[in-house]
């Protein structure tokens, strides 16, 4: 009997674990995917956008997300991803494509909103990845910060370029 309870815990446990390394394979491709878009949308704002700040806060995107994906990388690596996304995701793409297609103050307005939206979204997955005691829970604390300061920017962009309408 103490046997099969034996393994029937080592069992629950390797299920358990299983789960949290596909949890966390899961995440990394995502914040990879998700990394290359915001870099994507950053070059985006700095050629389309009007106002100076939309065009400083694609720079920002440009810059901290790339260093953020180079973190995500070694994350993959440590994961064992052995193939980790090299662009964003169609959904992604799909919206770069939408907004290519705009230019001036529309551009900057749906810059803003879609940078609030997108940031939310991302804390959100970062605080909960936050939480698994692997390289992608690591990665995950490590840029919440500048997850959480991109969305404190892109409200104070949001205002600004909603108050010139």
């Amino acid at each position: 009997m103490r046997t099969i309870l034996t393994v029937a815990v080592a069992l629950l446990v390797t299920t358990a674990a299983i789960a949290q390394d596909k949890a966390s394979q899961k995440f990394i491709i995502e914040a990879i995917q998700g990394n290359f878009a915001e870099i994507n949308m950053g070059q985006l704002a700095e050629k389309n956008g009007h106002e100076a700040s939309v065009i400083t806060y694609g720079q920002t995107l440009v810059t901290d997300h790339g260093n953020a994906n180079q973190k995500a990388q070694q994350a993959a690596n440590a994961i064992g991803i052995t193939s980790p996304p090299t662009g964003p995701n169609v959904k992604q793409k799909a919206m770069y494509d939408k907004m290519a297609k705009k230019t001036g103050p529309a551009f900057d307005r749906e810059f803003a909103a879609h940078m609030i939206k997108d940031h939310q979204k991302e804390i959100a997955a970062h605080q909960k990845a936050a939480k698994q005691k692997d390289a992608a829970g690591e990665y995950a604390q490590s840029v919440l910060p500048t997850l959480q300061k991109h969305l404190q920017d892109a409200q104070s962009m949001s205002q600004q370029v909603n108050a010139k309408r």
